[in-house]
Formats: structure tokens, C-alpha cells, sequence
């Protein structure tokens, strides 16, 4: 807190501070104007009777979006289809030279990819504001037979939605960028976090009044708990001792210096619990888009066995499924940013080596083997925080707030600490440089 009275304090740090609340402030306007043809008040009605057991395939898009998907405000499709496309635009640069070229070449090839990633955002934004659309008009989205649209909304209706809400995602990105690029902070971060803060009274007054005081007190208890392990998981870290060698550089000497080359316990952030719910979801939304047709789901082993147990949350089968993709791509994102084999070159180049470690290829075999070890630690955290609330209302002490990713899920509580931790450390950083004078006045 004393960092933030000195932050406002700061005139130019002030103002990118009133940016960023002023453009969170025009997201959540956004998320609460509803698309031309949707009916409202019929829709509102429908989402406060609603189960969490009809809403958990959507619970995370609908919470990353403020609760704007499920009734399809402007702002509806959210952040997700941006954050799918950094994600697919990061792991393309394995597969694709030109883009592993463009990587290397700095701020330029940095623009460019923001650029493929833009263009790739409004191509899955077009798709999924498509199928939640049709999922819409055939009366699926918030269970069978419920209407959410007015009536008389034609085919030209249907485009236009699908559309505006494009065009709202796009606007979503520029938004972020703009935070970004302007204010204080990661900016799609912050729009999550935003989305994701704006349940948190609305779920606790629910958790109050259906369970008591009793049960409340317990789960804030429970959360203030999961707040200081994800605090000290996140912050945890090895150092790994490094040493430069004495250099002469002209007539100058360098080096011979010693330092430490940090590697977090939880290298890979967020991504695999992101990447592992929004892939659990794809199936079902799929199945629901084609099956909407029909009058009756087919009974079979497809809907029976896989779309049943992806729709059951609680089921020991979901909890393994989940726990595993999470182990995953924790693994695979990290193996995709970090190259243990560039890290050790960077430093045999500047003269740097681990002491009791020759440089080269030893160097990056030892790094290799470390950061395996603390993946291994940091994918089970991650995978922990993630499946705790599905355990819970598997053994009957919670009831189910869409499938553990409701405002107090171990989803949602990772990503609102790391987002402020991460914002935190900018604006200090920003008020260390602010108040160095240095040497000349």
C-alpha cells in the first residue's frame, strides 16, 4: 500500500494509473450492453435461475469475461479468443522457421507477430461468436429450450450479432494493448482480472445466504489460506550460482564477478490451467453445436461416456483428465519458451559458468535437469490449485460453482494473485526509476 500513496503521488505514474482504471471501467460498460436481438430481461431471469450444472461448460469463458458470454453483451466472446492466439502464435515458433526467425529479430519480428496475432484473433473470435450464436437461435445455450433471442431475429439478425461481438473482441484486444502500451500493468491481464473480481461479491452473497455464516466464514478462511501457498509458490524460486571471468576489454577490466541465475518454481504462469479448461471445453461445445439440430441427444458411447463425464465437473475421471493436461502443458510451454542450450551459450559468450559445471553443453544439461525437477513441483502445484474445489464438491463439502472455476475456484484465485503480484512489481520498479536522481540534475 505505501507503494501505491507513492505511486499516486507521481505525476506520470498517476496518470497511467487513471488510464488503466478508465479503460477497465469502459470494459465493464461494454460487458453490460447487451447484442441487438437478445432479450434481456429474458435472459437475465434465465442466468439467476440458472444451475452451475448447466453453466459449467462456459464457466471459464463466462468468468473471464465478467459473466458478458452468457448473456451475450457486446463483450461477450471476452479476452479468450486473443489469449488463444498468443498462445498458438508462441507455440508455432517450434514449428515454423519464419516465425522462429521473427522472434530473434527483436522489436521488429516482435511487431510482426503481434500483428499474425491480431489477424488470427479475429478469426476464432468470427468462430466462436458463430457457435455461441447458433447455440443461441436453436435454444441450447442456456439449456434445452430456453429462448433467449427476440423474436422475429431472421438470418440478417444472426450475422449482425455475430459481428458486433467480433467487433467486440476486437475491441477487447485494443483495449488491453492500450493499458499495456499506456498504463500500468500487463493489460489482457488486468481485463481478466477485472472479469474475474467482478463475481466475487456476487458468489459470496450466494455462498452467504444458501450455506450461512458458518460455511462463509470457512470459505474466506479457506481462501486467505490458498492466497499466502499461491503467494509463496509463486514467488519461489532457485538460484543458480554464476560466475564471470576476468576479461580485458581494451585497456579496461571486466568481469570476475558473481551473481545468480534465477529459475522460478512455476515457470509456465497460468497458461496450462488456461489451456487445459479451454480444451476440456471444446469437445462439448462442439458436440452441442452439431446435436442442437435434433429434437432428442443420440445415445451413445460419445455422449454418454465422454461429453457426460466433461460435463461432471465432480467425476474422478474429469479431476484425472484435468490434472494430467495441466502436468502437460506445463511442461510443453515451458520446453517451447525456455532453451536451457541458448541460456548456456549467452553465458559462455560472456564468460559466465556455473561453478563445478564446465560451459557449453554440461551447462545446459544441468539447467535442463534443474528446471525439470522444478517443473515437476510447479506443474503439481499448478494442478492441485486447479482440481481442489472439483475435490471438494466430489466429497460433498462444496456445492458445484461451475466445475471449481467459479470467483473463489483455485483458477481464478492463481490468477487474480499472479496478476497482482506481477502489476505490483511494475509500478514499484517504475517508482525506483521515477525517484532516481542520478548524477546530473
Amino acid at each position: 500500500m505505501t507503494a501505491l500513496f507513492s505511486a499516486f503521488r507521481d505525476p506520470d505514474l498517476r496518470k497511467k494509473i487513471l488510464f488503466t482504471l478508465a479503460m477497465i471501467i469502459l470494459y465493464r460498460i461494454g460487458s453490460q450492453i447487451p447484442t441487438p436481438g437478445v432479450d434481456y430481461v429474458s435472459i437475465t431471469r434465465q442466468i439467476r435461475d440458472l444451475t452451475s450444472d448447466q453453466s459449467n461448460i462456459y464457466s471459464l469463458i463466462n468468468l473471464f469475461s465478467g459473466g458478458a458470454l452468457l448473456q451475450l453483451s457486446v463483450f461477450a466472446i471476452g479476452i479468450m479468443p486473443y489469449i488463444t492466439a498468443s498462445i498458438i502464435v508462441q507455440l508455432l515458433t517450434v514449428v515454423i522457421p519464419r516465425f522462429e526467425q521473427l522472434k530473434k529479430e527483436g522489436q521488429s519480428g516482435q511487431a510482426k507477430m503481434t500483428e499474425y496475432t491480431r489477424y488470427l484473433t479475429v478469426a476464432l473470435a468470427l468462430l466462436q461468436s458463430a457457435g455461441i450464436v447458433a447455440l443461441a437461435d436453436r435454444r441450447q445455450l442456456l439449456g434445452s429450450g430456453v429462448q433467449v433471442l427476440n423474436d422475429g431475429v431472421g438470418v440478417l439478425g444472426l450475422v449482425s450479432m455475430v459481428v458486433v461481438m467480433t467487433a467486440g473482441a476486437v475491441l477487447v484486444m485494443w483495449f488491453g494493448e492500450l493499458i499495456t502500451d499506456r498504463g500500468i500493468g500487463n493489460g489482457m491481464s488486468l481485463l481478466i482480472f477485472a472479469g474475474i473480481a467482478t463475481h466475487m461479491p456476487g458468489q459470496g452473497m450466494q455462498i452467504l445466504r444458501n450455506s450461512g455464516g458458518v460455511v462463509f466464514s470457512a470459505v474466506v478462511v479457506g481462501v486467505l489460506i490458498l492466497v499466502v501457498a499461491v503467494i509463496f509458490m509463486e514467488q519461489g524460486q532457485r538460484r543458480i550460482p554464476v560466475q564471470y571471468a576476468k576479461r580485458m576489454v581494451g585497456r579496461r577490466q571486466y568481469g570476475e564477478t558473481s551473481t545468480y541465475l534465477p529459475l522460478k518454481v512455476n515457470q509456465a504462469g497460468v497458461i496450462p490451467v488456461i489451456f487445459a479448461s479451454s480444451l476440456l471445453t471444446v469437445p462439448v461445445l462442439i458436440t452441442q453445436i452439431v446435436q442442437s439440430g435434433s429434437a432428442t441427444p443420440k445415445d451413445n458411447w460419445w455422449n454418454r461416456d465422454v461429453i457426460g463425464t466433461l460435463q461432471d465437473p465432480s467425476s474422478w475421471q474429469y479431476i484425472v483428465i484435468y490434472l494430467l493436461l495441466i502436468i502437460f502443458f506445463a511442461f510443453f510451454y515451458v520446453s517451447v519458451q525456455y532453451d536451457p542450450y541458448d541460456q548456456a551459450d549467452n553465458m559462455k559468450k560472456y564468460g559466465g559458468f556455473i561453478p563445478g559445471i564446465r560451459p557449453g553443453r554440461p551447462t545446459a544439461e544441468y539447467l535442463s535437469y534443474v528446471m525439470h525437477r522444478l517443473l515437476a513441483v510447479g506443474s503439481i502445484y499448478l494442478g492441485l490449485i486447479a482440481i481442489l474445489p472439483n475435490i471438494l464438491i466430489n466429497l460433498g463439502v462444496t456445492q458445484n460453482q461451475g466445475g471449481g472455476t467459479g470467483a473463489f475456484g483455485g483458477t481464478a484465485i492463481l490468477i487474480m494473485v499472479s496478476v497482482g503480484l506481477t502489476t505490483v512489481k511494475q509500478i514499484e520498479s517504475q517508482l525506483m526509476q521515477a525517484n532516481y536522481e542520478g548524477f546530473l540534475k
